[in-house]
């Protein structure tokens, strides 16, 4: 199974990207923790993206493209993966599959959580952790079952992310608007672009996602 997941700042990918992993037993690859992860390696590739992110410049699409053949070629990938963080433009789009070709691998679908402005950051906006184990909390709709109190590890100290608020979020959702949305359509050409409703509950999300998979092209 190759999925490539697609959604703004708090749609809730990585909590579904979390569940489809141990439904259809594949890795979820997130493009940012791929690259931090590489710039740590010993690989000639490796080598080439530790001096690109030293410098401050943007990794290449072709380095990004070869750093995503080199992972999904690696054996926890051979039952299939979850591509989280790219493609964002439909040249990005073009390079993946074409390297996909060579390889042998066809895309099985591509997923949107779609959901509007005013929701997104009423989520991210409210959200904090654990200062200790890291476990999420809400100021809305995930508060500890003790005030102030972990309900996983009983840490009384949280932490909110200095990004998460209303207008740092409203800039993401533009940037996404503006960079992400306008691949979709390429997807869409393919006939495997599905578009879930994700302010839906989390397990309905789920659902919708693992029957839209199921189904035949």
């Amino acid at each position: 199974m190759r999925l490539i997941l697609f959604g703004p700042p708090g749609a809730g990918k990585g909590t579904q990207a979390a569940r489809l992993q141990d439904i259809f037993g594949i890795q979820q690859l997130s493009t940012g923790d791929m690259l931090r992860m590489a710039s740590k390696g010993s690989t000639p590739l490796c080598a080439e993206i530790a001096a690109v992110m030293q410098s401050g410049a943007l990794v290449s699409d072709a380095i990004m493209v070869a750093m995503i053949k080199e992972r999904i070629a690696q054996a926890d990938c051979q039952k299939g993966f979850i591509l989280d963080g790219f493609p964002r433009t439909r040249e990005q789009a073009i390079a993946l599959d074409v390297m996909l070709k060579e390889q042998g691998i066809k895309l099985d679908k591509v997923l949107e959580i779609r959901v509007d402005e005013q929701a997104v950051v009423a989520r991210v906006a409210g959200r904090y952790s654990c200062a200790q184990c890291g476990h999420g909390y809400h100021d809305d709709f995930k508060k500890p079952a003790v005030a102030d109190v972990c309900d996983n590890c009983g840490h009384t100290i949280f932490v909110r992310r200095a990004d998460d608020n209303a207008e740092t979020v409203k800039a993401r959702l533009q940037a996404y608007a503006k960079q992400t949305e306008p691949v979709l359509p390429y997807y869409k050409e393919q006939g495997i672009l599905v578009t879930v409703d994700g302010l839906q509950a989390i397990d309905t999300v789920t659902e919708t996602i693992v029957v839209s998979i199921q189904k035949h092209p």
